[in-house]
């Protein structure tokens, strides 16, 4: 199995699994990886398998990362993905292996990752994270978990910030809160405003720009959090028939 590490130099000319062959998501995809470039001055890695595939996994320094936690001197993965034929070939394994010799070598304390009390959607499994060794070190409403794999026993525990029982900036509607770091949060924006239009719902994004920003962000998952007259209701990117389904719900 052969990994290739997407740096500044090659980003350019390498796919970066996301959205592969959908023309529709191009300016999405270019808009990623220029997020990703800038992280990598940061200290982000995106490796992946050497094929066209989405076979991949993202992580950087916790101080660094666009998600509201508290995780001095840990390693925090925004996205591993193996999806497709690829599925239950070790890649998996192999890329987190990756991930841990890079926080060993920096001297880190451990990983940490976001997932859900159940499997969800955009999520990795919690039950996966577990087999290979991680714990709970946080849980947030309505179904967020923190997870933890610690080589340092007296190194503190990550915990979510106090900004995640926060309120969005507007009670009125739908709020989404989105990064440019996904693709595909980016190419739904459109088609579920006018949904939302269509049906006399208030409507508003909030594009967040830095790492300040997300970090303190009522949004858990800052890739795509959507919120419902101020209640968060799913970070899932879903297609304009099921929000429109979602909203006929909530109405």
């Amino acid at each position: 199995m052969v990994y290739l590490q997407i740096t500044k130099e090659n980003i350019d000319r390498e796919h970066i699994c996301c959205a592969l062959g959908a023309k529709q998501y191009e300016d999405a995809v270019r808009e990623k990886k220029q997020w990703l470039s800038e992280r990598m001055e940061e200290g982000l890695k995106f490796y992946r398998l050497d094929d066209r595939a989405k076979v991949f996994i993202e992580y950087l320094p916790a101080e660094k990362a666009w998600v509201p936690i508290d995780a001095p001197n840990y390693m925090y993965i925004d996205c591993l993905w193996v999806s497709g034929r690829h599925k239950g070939s070790g890649h998996s394994r192999n890329l987190l292996e990756q991930c841990i010799q890079d926080a060993k070598k920096a001297g880190m304390d451990g990983i940490v990752h976001l997932s859900s009390k159940k499997k969800m959607p955009y999520l990795s499994d919690k039950r996966y994270l577990e087999h290979m060794g991680f714990t709970v070190a946080d849980q947030a409403d309505p179904y967020f978990e923190l997870l933890v794999l610690k080589w340092n026993e007296h190194a503190p525990n990550p915990a979510f910030k106090a900004s995640v029982q926060g309120k969005p900036s507007s009670d009125q509607g739908i709020f989404i809160y989105y990064t440019t770091q996904c693709p595909f949060a980016m190419g739904v924006l459109e088609d579920l405003r006018k949904v939302a239009e269509a049906k006399g719902v208030p409507f508003q994004t909030q594009r967040i720009t830095t790492r300040e920003e997300a970090q303190e962000s009522p949004a858990i998952w800052t890739t795509f959090s959507l919120f419902y007259n101020g209640k968060f209701v799913t970070h899932e990117i879903m297609s304009a028939g099921k929000f429109e389904k979602l909203l006929e719900k909530s109405l």
